[in-house]
């Protein structure tokens, strides 16, 4: 079955296919195999049955490359440094999911050569097919020691992390004799405030360092995730850049994806807040691409059975109690919007099993009425904490000058030790 004309262009980073051109973003305890696994099976699922894969795992392009029919789904990030130093957990993190269509991989790092390093481990011990490289941190902890969103301020630094990296890659997978190369791409900010803006310089320097595309959140570290993302700022970095650019911010329902694609003329999206507790996003995304009119819109019996999927996923992923657990930090947000009391939701946050969830389950549900229908735009739109816009945590002496000092250099060696990802 041939997909409508206005499907957009298949997005390609290197030797991966991604017809769809979504992206979901990583999110520190959300977005585990688990997750990644719902969402990507979402997908899938809005695809015309010819196009839906027959089975889990990679899949081969004819020229050799890898295809990933209904987008990218990108692992929790992890720090360099802890790759390096082959810390367990960030090793359990990195070895993806059997089932992923292309394993995508994002780093986190300050230091060029421990960055090389981390790339190097990824592509000569065949952990992944894509690697993304984040600027786009904007958490006080890392701002103020100069990393994140505030290092593309500091251009020899971000260009000599962007060329070892995309060198490590190369050269890795030249003495591992890898079949494909592996491409790398970095996402970023617009930048530290409205009168440091970074994000056109960044570009540059991916471009030069032969970076596969980039992908620009539009909104600056001081907005965190207050206010409206600026989409404009997406259709400025694409028109200044010959790299794909996908976008990012305030992505809530499918028409988001389209409208932004279309307001923009970006290759594609990534998707972070809008998917907690809504897995089926994805669906509803691939769908409006397709420019299908159907939409995933579950009632509570809809949700409940993803509730329970995701449990079973997470169970068999960590282990049935730590499994459960982790599902609790979701329950609020599948739930956003339906017509469940306080008590309900208070008991799912206690259960510690498979077997006590299902009977809290059962227990929320024999309280409501027969049919529970979605509940429309109260559950179409910001998701977590907005926040408000903060003053950026910023080394003393930091936008002094666009070049790293050796104060500035030392204090940057502390930005990796306590952000998660090991």
């Amino acid at each position: 079955m041939t997909a409508p004309s206005h499907s957009p262009a298949p997005l390609r980073l290197g030797p991966i296919e991604v017809p769809m051109p979504v992206v979901l973003a990583p999110m520190a305890g959300v977005t585990n195999a688990s997750f990644r696994r719902l969402c990507r099976q979402a997908a899938e699922s809005a695809l015309p049955e010819a196009a839906r894969p027959a089975a889990p795992g990679p899949i081969p392009t004819d020229s050799g490359g890898l295809r990933a029919p209904a987008g990218l789904y990108v692992t929790e990030m992890v720090t360099t440094r802890a790759l390096v130093e082959r810390n367990e957990k960030t090793l359990a993190m990195v070895r993806t999911d059997p089932a992923e269509r292309v394993r995508s991989i994002q780093l986190y790092g300050v230091d060029p050569v421990i960055a090389g390093k981390a790339v190097r481990i990824l592509v000569e011990e065949d952990l992944a097919d894509h690697i993304d490289l984040n600027f786009g941190c904007p958490v006080p902890k890392v701002t103020r020691k100069g990393g994140g969103a505030a290092l593309p301020w500091k251009r020899d630094l971000l260009a000599a992390i962007l060329r070892e990296c995309v060198s490590a890659a190369e050269s890795a997978a030249r003495a591992a004799h890898r079949p494909r190369e592996v491409p790398v791409t970095m996402k970023m900010r617009v930048g530290i405030d409205e009168s440091h803006e970074t994000f056109l310089d960044a570009a540059r320097a991916a471009e030069r360092a032969g970076i596969a595309a980039v992908a620009l959140h539009a909104r600056t570290a001081r907005q965190h995730y207050s206010g409206q993302a600026d989409w404009a700022r997406i259709a400025e970095l694409k028109e200044s850049t010959r790299l794909p650019v996908l976008g990012n911010g305030d992505i809530w329902v499918g028409d988001d994806a389209v409208r932004m694609m279309a307001a923009t003329g970006c290759d594609g999206v990534v998707v972070g807040r809008g998917c907690q507790g809504r897995p089926w996003l994805f669906a509803d995304i691939v769908a409006a691409m397709r420019g299908e009119a159907s939409r995933a819109r579950p009632d509570l019996d809809g949700v409940i059975a993803v509730i329970r999927e995701h449990a079973r996923l997470l169970a068999d992923e960590m282990g049935e109690n730590r499994g459960v657990r982790d599902l609790r930090k979701h329950v609020g947000w599948y739930l956003k919007g339906y017509p469940v009391g306080g008590a309900a939701r208070n008991a799912l946050m206690r259960v510690g099993s498979l077997a006590e969830l299902d009977a809290a389950l059962g227990v929320m549900r024999s309280h409501l009425p027969a049919q529970v229908p979605y509940p429309g735009e109260t559950v179409e739109g910001p998701r977590g904490r907005a926040g408000h816009p903060k003053r950026p945590h910023l080394p003393d002496g930091w936008l002094d000058s666009p070049v790293l000092d050796a104060d500035q250099a030392e204090l940057l060696g502390e930005a990796e030790s306590d952000v998660s990802g090991g």
